[in-house]
């Protein structure tokens, strides 16, 4: 390139820092005259990644882990010298809570979907009339082929309102704190869909699409999911400290995008402007509008839902806890008469969190219709958590400490049509504003390889825009 390209990352989640990470590495190999800049609104880099380490505790005030089939979370760990710091959760048995009652997860269940039949039939997670309207998934015809649709209504066609009211709806509202009858099916798990259409049956196709399980139940592996001893907040940390000095803004809001003659003007909230030929954009819906004041391009974004939701970190010690469960977990139907959502048994999930003697637990309170919790004062949360814990298990004494972690409007809610709209902005975005490309979990997923993958694709699309403008530059002045 004849001139050096700025480029300006706006937001530096995990979705910004990877695409400026990938992005100066990108510019070195490839001898490419570009410049990055991060700009970050807050003191800190990671968004809603952030951790505690405390009195040998390890506590994680946002996302605990990241899925290890998802890659490139852990490539990155491997780029930035981190990979031998991952650690698998320990597998152990989880627990669905309806009707005061804690049942087992049926083995063989993905997602709430049986595969197996024996624990389907001898579980106590249903009636025998609900076991039976599910078995009619074996006969059912293939859905209509359709743009999109809810969760639920996908769901209870397939399995009826018992399975998906005590199981599926618990599990897949707990990922997105989200109402699973507003949820779309093709932006959250399209895949379910491809299974139906290939196969007719859900559960026969399900089956056919996971390897076995293990014959001897008693060999506990590895579990799913992945972190970090150090916690996730060391990889933020890692990944920053790789990035190209003086290149991360922090503290700076940026107020608008303004559009001009071959690039853009950034203006930030202390009146300085940055020049830019391409942007990525990676900050939540809610700021897109913001950025571009006066355009409808965006209007839809304003319409977005988002849920707030909060953790709740306990710290005891072991013997306070008297009727303890065994397994790492639960979490809780709507059907029950319960503030929390889910509860982890974190010193059993993740035993790196947890110093010997000690016990720490891990709830989730908010979602879709239910976050006024949410505002509530830290004693009068810890006071309704304990409560409801005690519904299940016998703690004897106060917590030694908590961590109370409040993200207010932080779950984007990825309703019907949700899809539809984002390929519409994108779509419209080269003709509206050439060289800018929208990220993050927003858009086209929530979890952290998601997000990952979200910034490589952003990356390799302004790299392509800078290639492009610059050949056809040296081609009209020759």
């Amino acid at each position: 390139m004849q001139g050096r390209k700025r480029v300006a990352v706006i937001g530096g989640g995990i979705t910004g820092l990877a695409a400026a990470y990938y992005l100066q590495k990108q510019a070195r190999e490839q001898n490419m005259a570009v410049d990055v800049n991060l700009i970050e609104a807050s003191h800190r880099l990671g968004g809603k990644i952030q951790t505690v380490v405390r009195d040998g505790y390890v506590i994680e005030k946002g996302p605990d882990s990241f899925l290890g089939r998802k890659q490139s979370a852990s490539r990155l760990a491997k780029e930035v010298g981190m990979a031998d710091q991952l650690i698998n959760n320990s597998a152990g048995k989880s627990y669905v809570l309806v009707k005061e009652r804690l049942h087992p997860m049926p083995g063989g269940s993905i997602m709430g979907i049986p595969t197996e039949v024996a624990p389907f039939v001898t579980t106590g997670l249903f009636s025998i009339p609900g076991k039976i309207r599910a078995a009619a998934d074996f006969f059912l015809p293939r859905s209509n082929p359709s743009e999109d649709q809810s969760l639920g209504q996908f769901f209870r066609r397939r399995l009826g309102d018992e399975v998906v009211e005590n199981l599926i709806e618990p599990l897949l509202s707990g990922i997105y704190a989200g109402d699973i009858d507003r949820l779309s099916l093709m932006s959250t798990f399209p895949q379910f869909y491809e299974v139906e259409q290939k196969y007719r049956s859900l559960i026969l196709g399900m089956k056919k699409a996971t390897p076995a399980r293990p014959k001897n139940p008693s060999q506990k592996g590895n579990g799913l999911f992945l972190t970090f001893s150090s916690g996730l907040q060391s990889f933020v940390d890692a990944i920053e400290s790789k990035l190209e000095p003086r290149s991360v803004l922090k503290g700076m809001r940026v107020e608008q995008i303004i559009q001009k003659s071959g690039g853009y003007e950034i203006e930030l909230n202390n009146g300085e402007i940055i020049l830019a030929d391409s942007i990525i954009s990676a900050v939540p819906h809610q700021a897109v509008p913001m950025l571009f004041p006066g355009n409808d391009l965006f209007s839809e974004l304003k319409e977005m839902p988002s849920t707030s939701v909060a953790t709740v970190a306990m710290a005891f010690p072991k013997e306070a806890i008297k009727k303890d469960i065994e397994g790492t977990g639960f979490v809780v139907s709507r059907n029950s008469d319960y503030t929390i959502t889910a509860c982890t048994w974190t010193h059993k999930k993740w035993p790196h969190s947890t110093p010997d003697g000690k016990v720490l637990l891990r709830c989730y309170v908010g979602r879709a219709g239910d976050e006024a919790v949410v505002g509530l004062s830290d004693d009068e949360i810890i006071k309704i958590v304990l409560e409801d814990l005690n519904k299940t298990m016998d703690i004897t004494a106060e917590p030694e400490f908590s961590i109370i972690s409040r993200w207010n409007n932080s779950m984007p809610q990825y309703t019907v049509g949700h899809k539809q709209m984002v390929e519409k902005i994108k779509e419209q975005m080269p003709s509206e504003y050439p060289g800018i490309f929208l990220a993050g979990s927003s858009f086209e997923g929530l979890g952290i390889p998601d997000c990952i993958d979200q910034g490589e694709v952003a990356v390799k699309m302004v790299l392509d825009y800078l290639t492009i403008n610059e050949e056809a530059t040296t081609a009209v002045k020759s």
